[in-house]
């Protein structure tokens, strides 16, 4: 009986080494965040940042979260709170 020969495995997707696969994370809501949490830590005493709401090109929850899941990556204690035309972001008191 004849043997059988493997066939080539073709890939469906293209491939690549996994040393080069970006390890960070860039959701939609990145700039955004990014730059709220820069405005946020360079705040004064009392201070907060007043986000209008059409900023945020998503839900202010979706941007809470966002928000909230970066502060706790970096250990920064943030506290927000919300109208109906804006966001508000300071620094939570140690």
């Amino acid at each position: 009986m004849p043997k059988k020969t493997a066939k080539a495995f073709t890939p469906t997707f293209q491939t690549m080494r996994q040393i080069d696969v970006p390890q960070s994370r860039n959701g939609k809501h990145r700039k955004i965040v990014t730059e709220i949490l820069e405005d946020v830590n360079n705040l004064g005493p009392g201070e907060a940042v007043k986000v209008p709401l059409r900023a945020l090109e998503d839900t202010k929850e979706n941007v809470r979260a966002a928000l909230s899941r970066e502060s706790k990556k970096r250990r920064q204690r943030i506290s927000t709170a919300a109208d109906a035309e804006h966001l508000y972001i300071w620094r939570e008191a140690i």
